[in-house]
């Protein structure tokens, strides 16, 4: 480790990581109750569990790019963070705002109440105090940065990560608005969800994956840099405008249909582009870096990306199919593997390159952190194959035949017990890694009397 503020990011990962684990067994409650309704139903309902599992997805992955930023931030710009102390004043915001969340969701804790309540809002729902916490904390966050890329050295991968978090918190603040119209009110919801994760998420995704092919391949900077270049200007071109994917039945002229339809087929192309430049990084890397697992992360989140946000985003993203698969278990097949793909494997990359270094050991554990890739990335991708089907089959059943919505529910049954079964699988998965990156590998070392002795 070459600069000592680095060591931030080790509590944000450590955080992030109990948060991950909330949120993949939140998941499989959440698909537990899809097949056996009754489950918990008094105790904690299944809309409770949904918003605990969304909400604990957003922040993790939040505390693992703001966390990322602090450990790639030094070596970049050549300079130390600019305050230490601001850093973990920041990350205690967010921990108690996100304990604040839970509660009020547990509990249900006053309902409808304006400032204290929750506001019903799919993925901002926090109440507004919260979110006042989660300003304040991006406040901080974002000067402590900003300084310190002021302050030192300026590269391409620093340029994009600022903008991408800069872009970020600015977008959060439409949460504050609410409108009594609906439309309006999703009109302005997407400006939050749809340019966070299919615009300056992926220019933080980009920076980050970036720093771990120039770190891990050894290929030349200028190289990186002009990948890097290319696959910002795809994803701003497409990503903006094919915000109007998301328009096309809420009640918007329908001029959205056409550009949402043209822009939102575009946005495979910087996915594209990230899968490519991963490849093309590996194949000309001249370094034999020694942790294989965060090659495999980056790699599998360049692939997984690229097929769960780009190609499953495609095949329901213009409006003539869109028509009738809409809010279908299609869309929950390309939510689940994009986010996945794009951002949770992103994260577990940058924590299985960066922990052995903060740790100060060497790579450790790397069978079981492979083996944990396998069995997230194989039981997603089953996941979302089965949610293809199920959701084909009710796309016809439902919009085309136009049978009851809970008749095509029962239909689906068998589909949900497959998707509960990969579901274990994703969770075993999470939890090996989880093991795999924090509980040092103990080793047997022959000695010259022929006696063992463990290390680390």
């Amino acid at each position: 480790m070459k600069y000592e503020t680095q060591k931030i990011a080790l509590l944000y990962f450590v955080v992030a990581m109990a948060l991950f684990a909330v949120q993949v067994l939140g998941g499989l409650l959440a698909g537990l109750i899809y097949v056996l309704p009754n489950t918990l139903s008094e105790l904690l309902p299944f809309h409770t569990v949904r918003m605990l599992h969304t909400n604990s997805l957003i922040v993790w992955l939040l505390l693992g790019f703001m966390g990322a930023t602090y450990f790639i931030l030094p070596e970049e710009s050549e300079q130390e963070i600019h305050s230490v102390n601001l850093a973990y004043l920041q990350l205690g915001i967010l921990v108690l705002g996100t304990l604040g969340v839970v509660v009020t969701y547990l509990f249900d804790l006053f309902n409808g109440h304006w400032l204290l309540g929750k506001e019903g809002r799919e993925f901002i729902e926090q109440p507004v105090w919260v979110k006042v916490g989660i300003v304040v904390a991006a406040l901080i966050f974002l000067y402590n940065v900003t300084m310190t890329s002021l302050k030192g050295k300026k590269t391409a991968i620093t340029n994009i990560l600022l903008l991408g978090l800069w872009g970020l918190a600015l977008l959060f603040l439409f949460s504050f608005y609410n409108p009594g119209n609906l439309a309006l009110d999703k009109q302005y919801w997407w400006y939050i969800v749809h340019l966070w994760v299919e615009g300056v998420w992926e220019l933080i995704m980009a920076s980050i994956l970036a720093f771990l092919m120039l770190k891990l391949t050894g290929v030349d900077r200028e190289i990186v840099e002009k990948w890097l270049y290319v696959i910002v200007a795809t994803a701003l071109f497409s990503g903006i405008l094919g915000t109007g994917h998301h328009y096309y039945w809420i009640g918007t002229p329908a001029y959205w249909q056409w550009i949402g339809s043209i822009f939102s087929s575009l946005e495979i192309i910087p996915f594209f582009g990230m899968m490519a430049f991963a490849f093309v990084m590996v194949w000309k890397g001249r370094r034999d870096h020694p942790n294989k697992a965060a090659l495999l992360w980056a790699l599998g989140c360049a692939t997984l990306a690229f097929f769960g946000a780009g190609v499953w985003g495609f095949l329901h993203t213009l409006h003539g199919v869109n028509y009738y698969t809409h809010g279908t278990q299609i869309t929950a097949a390309h939510g689940h593997l994009a986010f996945f793909g794009a951002y949770v494997s992103l994260n577990l990359a940058i924590f299985t390159y960066a922990m052995p270094i903060l740790r100060q050991r060497d790579p450790y554990n790397q069978v079981i952190n492979m083996a944990s890739f396998w069995m997230m990335a194989g039981g997603m991708t089953f996941m979302t194959f089965v949610l293809t089907f199920a959701g084909t089959v009710q796309t016809h059943l439902q919009r085309v035949q136009g049978d009851y919505f809970m008749d095509v529910q029962d239909q689906l049954a068998i589909f949900y017990w497959m998707r509960f079964g990969s579901g274990v699988v994703v969770v075993l998965g999470a939890l090996l890694f989880i093991y795999a990156v924090m509980v040092p590998r103990r080793e047997v070392i022959s000695t010259d009397a022929d006696t063992t002795v463990a290390a680390e």
